[in-house]
């Protein structure tokens, strides 16, 4: 509003100065009788006014001068002062904006971990320091370059799935190998994400201490308790009845603890794996029959087992590792659903190309506040459930990481009271066209 106010006091001004001028000139010109001349003079003096007012302002706004021009009487005095309030509100918000900037930026360099900020189609916008020292990268040089550049190739394909699903936790660094970084991307406008990067080797170590504790107890518990456990079956509960039932039970402490050392130890041997052999075929329709088999093993005629062959694709992996993860799902289905309940395996095609192995059972179900753990080592929802059916609790650990060498993920559907679904999800690049087999295999 001050604004147009003061635009339309100037016209007013400028247009009253004109008539006054052009009416004296019009005078002169007919007592001289050169009225054409006098109208020309008139317009180039007010043009020159009006030039040397604008002159006048455009010299003190490139002066810089903190303090308010020399008053002066009429309307380029009023529109002076307007022009260098507005110019010094501008360039007190610029400079607010350039110190919050500064800040953000130097807040962001001293961070440990890297930050490094991509545009929409993954271009190199912005990195801190850490980043460049994690990722290799250099400024001014790599600002917009591709990211892919700079990661390793379990990091592209993380990045080629969903990357803003879950983050990856640990992969060699593509400048050092004994260097373990981890990766999360947040999104955080429609045009931008943030990719940060943490060194993850001092955790890696204190893991791989671990894994060879484990290993190594392990081991060395297998031998005593393979003497315990022949000495207990050499023990006839006939000869001493009133011993029996803790034989019994010794008997079966003891299968529990080798199932658990047998369990550790594969597990420890997954853990120190990187990667595996993908030559080898797995077989769906046969390995389908084989978990078939088991279940109903298994379940000695207690539940209805039904299996569904909905993908014509093989796996690519391992086969003694993919049986094993699919066979403590089979078993833990069978383990916690009552007597009576159905169980569903299933092998079916997904959306994306990929496919989905899957086992659903009508069971106890999990509350929701365990399934986030529930892939945990030893991690319990129901002790006493547990121990009663036998379980080691290493299962699902154990799946968890045979699908990460298989670049497959594992997803949890329950609820309490109505079942649960245990769902493998493999990629496109992992399936095989099916081959024809010799002798037809009916799961």
């Amino acid at each position: 509003m001050q604004l147009q106010f003061l635009q339309s006091h100037a016209w007013q001004v400028s247009l009253g100065r004109f008539v006054v001028l052009l009416a004296v000139a019009l005078v002169l010109g007919w007592l001289f009788g050169a009225v054409e001349y006098a109208v020309i003079a008139a317009l180039l003096g007010y043009s020159l006014r009006s030039l040397v007012s604008l002159y006048r302002l455009q010299s003190w706004l490139r002066s810089r001068q903190r303090t308010p021009p020399p008053e002066d009487r009429g309307v380029w005095s009023d529109i002076s002062t307007y022009m260098y309030m507005k110019l010094h509100a501008e360039r007190s918000r610029k400079r607010r904006l350039v110190n919050l900037l500064r800040a953000f930026r130097e807040g962001a360099a001293a961070l440990p971990d890297g930050v490094v900020v991509l545009d929409r189609g993954r271009s190199v916008v912005w990195f801190n320091e850490a980043a460049g020292r994690l990722l290799g990268m250099a400024a001014p040089r790599d600002r917009g370059a591709h990211v892919d550049a700079f990661l390793p190739p379990q990091a592209k394909a993380w990045f080629a799935d969903d990357p803003t699903r879950e983050s990856l936790r640990d992969t060699a660094s593509v400048i050092d190998e004994g260097v373990h970084l981890s990766f999360r991307l947040i999104p955080y406008s429609y045009e931008h994400a943030l990719l940060v990067v943490r060194d993850m080797t001092p955790i890696a170590r204190l893991e791989q201490v671990r894994r060879d504790f484990v290993a190594n107890v392990s081991h060395e518990l297998r031998t005593p308790l393979t003497v315990l456990h022949g000495y207990l079956e050499m023990l006839e509960p006939e000869v001493m009845p009133q011993l029996a039932p803790v034989l019994a039970d010794l008997r079966g402490q003891s299968r529990r603890m080798t199932q658990i050392v047998e369990d550790l130890l594969t597990l420890s041997r997954l853990e120190a794996q990187q990667q595996i052999n993908d030559d080898e075929r797995v077989s769906m329709r046969a390995l389908m029959s084989s978990l078939k088999r088991e279940a109903e093993g298994l379940s000695q005629g207690r539940h209805h087992v039904d299996v569904v062959l909905g993908r014509d694709s093989d796996l690519r992996g391992s086969n003694d590792y993919l049986h094993s993860a699919f066979s403590n799902l089979v078993s833990n289905a069978v383990r916690y659903t009552p007597e009576g309940g159905r169980i569903e395996i299933s092998w079916q095609a997904t959306t994306g190309g990929g496919a989905r192995f899957a086992v659903a059972d009508t069971g106890y179900g999990i509350p929701a506040e365990h399934l986030p753990r529930i892939t945990e080592r030893f991690y319990r929802v129901s002790t006493s459930r547990s121990r009663e059916s036998g379980g080691t609790g290493l299962g699902l650990s154990i799946v968890k990481h045979v699908l990460q060498l298989h670049q497959a993920r594992l997803e949890i559907e329950s609820e309490l009271g109505a079942g649960s679904t245990f769902a493998c999800l493999f990629a496109r690049e992992r399936l095989l066209a099916f081959e024809p087999l010799s002798e037809e295999v009916h799961p």
